[in-house]
């Protein structure tokens, strides 16, 4: 005779109900946090810190050009601001110092009483967990982590992610601070053969990233386009942020294959990363990524137009209206394994 066991047991033990947390739990509301659909998020690079080896000896100063950077950022129309410890080179590859996690705290804190957007952290080289801590603490939006899964091998040694031990802290802090992590992230190379579709899977459905950002192979490297399509066309109801070296010149038709943007050196005057954010910089920068979001409005209605077109008798293409050089990916030949281009030596 089958054995039963009695309703709501399992042969004498309860059952338990166990909410399974997804990415899609906790994905990011673009328009909700930036109040747009496509943000441009700033960085303000800090000036070292206290511990690090170029620090300065005054606060008082990393505070004025964190403002300064930040007063730029808002008055030039950008939509989000992301704070980085980027002067503290060389980086540790894990926690950095206390008085570090003081520092950003309290400059993360002037910044947000100082201008209205929403503001983000990012602690160098990997320190993810005091970066979701002092987010929670100050109430900032979100934080940005460079590895949040696998092995990547950097200047600073070999950085495992952090993702087992990031999301159990932010449930145990009751935080909802959203996680934007990079995907094959810059001055970095994976010990496997790097495959773009399974590394952005993989940070979303087993890192339970919120968003994820590409970026080029260095600071100021753009990421490839058909990168971007790629990653894309693996996550697409997961905002993928473009993580370097966007420009006005590039920024119209990168933004076409991607949802915000992470932009630094572009902004600073002369284009050169040790000066300070230019606000006329960010202006033009963001005028022309909307300019490139026009274009990309306007795209389907003249790809409708151009198919009644050829389809006429008289279409010119032949029977079908299409052109037989094309293949759908610009006579190019589609990616099937979704591997990304060795790194090459910079």
């Amino acid at each position: 005779m089958p054995l039963s066991a009695p309703a709501g047991t399992s042969f004498g033990f309860p059952v338990f109900s166990v909410k399974s947390e997804t990415a899609d739990d906790n994905r990011v509301d673009l328009n909700q946090i930036f109040k747009t659909p496509h943000p441009v998020i700033g960085v303000v690079h800090l000036l070292p810190l206290p511990t690090t080896p170029q620090w300065g000896g005054s606060l008082q100063a990393v505070f004025e050009r964190a403002e300064q950077e930040a007063t730029a950022l808002a008055a030039g129309g950008a939509h989000g601001i992301l704070v980085e410890n980027f002067f503290d080179a060389p980086f540790t590859k894990g926690r950095v110092d206390p008085a570090v996690v003081s520092a950003m705290s309290l400059v993360v804190q002037r910044i947000r009483h100082l201008v209205p957007l929403p503001v983000g952290i990012n602690l160098l080289r990997n320190d993810a967990c005091s970066a979701m801590a002092v987010a929670s603490c100050v109430n900032a939006q979100f934080i940005r982590v460079n590895v949040l899964t696998g092995v990547m091998a950097t200047d600073q040694g070999l950085i495992e992610g952090v993702a087992h031990e990031l999301l159990r802290y932010r449930r145990e802090l009751g935080s909802d601070v959203k996680i934007l992590a990079d995907v094959l992230v810059k001055h970095a190379r994976p010990l496997a053969t790097p495959n773009l579709t399974v590394a952005v899977q993989d940070t979303i459905d087993r890192g339970l990233a919120d968003g994820i950002i590409l970026s080029g192979w260095a600071t100021g490297s753009p990421p490839d386009l058909e990168d971007l399509e790629l990653a894309k066309a693996a996550a697409p109801t997961t905002p993928l942020f473009i993580g370097s070296g966007a420009d006005w010149d590039n920024i119209g038709d990168l933004i076409q294959s991607a949802d915000g943007v992470i932009v630094s050196s572009s902004l600073k005057r002369h284009g050169q990363r040790h000066q300070c954010i230019d606000p006329v910089r960010v202006s033009q920068f963001v005028e022309s990524m909307e300019q490139g979001l026009a274009k990309a409005a306007l795209r389907p209605a003249a790809l409708a137009s151009s198919s009644l077109s050829s389809s006429s008798p008289h279409g010119g293409k032949g029977a079908s209206g299409s052109d037989p050089s094309r293949n759908g990916n610009g006579g190019k030949d589609a990616p099937r394994s979704g591997e990304r281009s060795p790194v090459v030596s910079r």
